[in-house]
């Protein structure tokens, strides 16, 4: 379906003239025939494209029933599209550099550059963007030019499953220059599925004439066999990340299950924050409750307001409780880091900063153990939120 445009679109006029004008049979001075018109969505606005279409003069020649187009025009925009390539790319790089959403690429485009495109449409320039990515990167001139200063390369196999339920898609890759070469999905990981990757990756090698220093993997059984059957002489490594994983489920098991032990021990939150804030709204009522006035004998000697007093140990209980909290939703970190050890010292960090303002409540003035407590309180939290990240 064509694009409809406006009627009060404004478009730059673009002229466009064959500049080869000799006939590719006869050698002859072309002449121009007839005009395309085409329209495209540019960054900087709409254009409107005149091409000028030329044929040989000669009716007795062979090239005069064949049309040529300028040469300008690919270099514009693919055949079929409404939009040019700049716009084609600004689509491909938001999607595949920074992982935005369809949405909000038809949102920017339509805010930015006053572009308005569907979804449908969107994704399928996205298809095609991906399609053109995939053949450049995987052009073998281009990639002897990438290695061209390689004294050897290091390549790696994994799988990575994208969803629950789709196939896992097994990725081919080298290490020395940070590049995918191929990616396949594949149902099973059978033996000779595996090897069927290793053998195309040992053709690309080959095609490369740089020889094969290392593999790394998972040591997946099929990987083991494929890679010792098709690369004999080349060392075959444990992946860091892999192996550092395995060596760490145990401490992470034993990590999680000291975690539940916390959380089983540190109870009760809720039912202190609701009695705190109970005791602010009673407070908060009473303050606003009209006095009733007594004779003067009666009235006593000012004592402070115990409303204040009563607000900042309400504050800071509940300054306690989102700390406390925190602490235990914490989940962040692995192997080197647990998560439960940054958990027992953020507890224990709390326990004495309680068990200090609660001793230097019973020497010194209740308002200047508050300010204490709020302190102490606000380290914990910063600790907790730093640990998390």
């Amino acid at each position: 379906m064509s694009y409809r445009w406006p009627e009060d679109t404004d478009f730059a006029l673009w002229e466009l003239d064959v500049l080869d004008r000799d006939c590719p049979v006869c050698g002859r001075l072309m002449h121009i025939c007839d005009y395309r018109y085409r329209r495209l969505h540019m960054l900087d606005g709409p254009v409107q494209l005149a091409c000028k279409l030329n044929r040989c003069p000669d009716p007795t020649c062979p090239g005069h029933a064949k049309t040529k187009s300028p040469e300008q025009e690919v270099t514009i925009a693919l055949p079929q599209m409404a939009i040019g390539w700049d716009v084609l790319c600004w689509i491909g790089h938001r999607r595949c550099s920074r992982h935005m959403a369809v949405s909000l690429i038809q949102s920017e485009l339509l805010d930015d550059y006053q572009i308005r495109l569907s979804a449908d449409a969107i994704e399928q320039y996205i298809r095609r963007y991906q399609a053109m990515l995939a053949a450049r990167q995987q052009d073998p001139e281009s990639l002897r030019r990438h290695y061209e200063s390689a004294t050897e390369i290091i390549l790696c196999i994994d799988g990575i499953q994208p969803e629950k339920g789709h196939e896992t898609l097994y990725v081919v890759r080298e290490l020395t220059r940070k590049r995918v070469w191929f990616a396949e999905p594949l149902l099973s990981a059978t033996q000779d599925e595996i090897r069927r990757l290793i053998q195309q990756a040992k053709e690309w090698a080959e095609r490369l004439e740089v020889p094969v220093g290392l593999w790394m993997s998972d040591k997946q059984d099929a990987f083991v066999k494929g890679i010792a059957a098709e690369f004999p002489e080349v060392p075959h490594r444990y992946c860091d990340n892999h192996f550092l994983r395995d060596l760490a489920k145990p401490v992470l098991e034993a990590d999680s299950h000291a975690k539940v032990q916390m959380r089983k021990k540190v109870r009760g939150l809720r039912a202190i924050e609701q009695t705190a804030l109970q005791r602010q709204k009673a407070q908060t009522e009473e303050d606003h409750t009209p006095e009733t006035v007594e004779p003067a004998s009666t009235v006593p000697a000012a004592a402070g307001p115990p409303s204040a007093e009563v607000d900042a140990a309400g504050s800071l209980v509940l300054d306690y409780c989102a700390t406390v909290r925190g602490i235990l939703n914490n989940d962040q970190g692995g192997p080197l880091e647990p998560p439960g050890l940054q958990m027992a010292e953020a507890l224990s960090e709390v326990q004495e900063s309680i068990q200090r303002n609660l001793a230097a409540k019973k020497g010194g003035s209740q308002g200047s153990n508050s300010t204490g407590c709020r302190a102490a309180s606000r380290r914990v939290s910063t600790k907790s939120r730093t640990s998390k990240r």
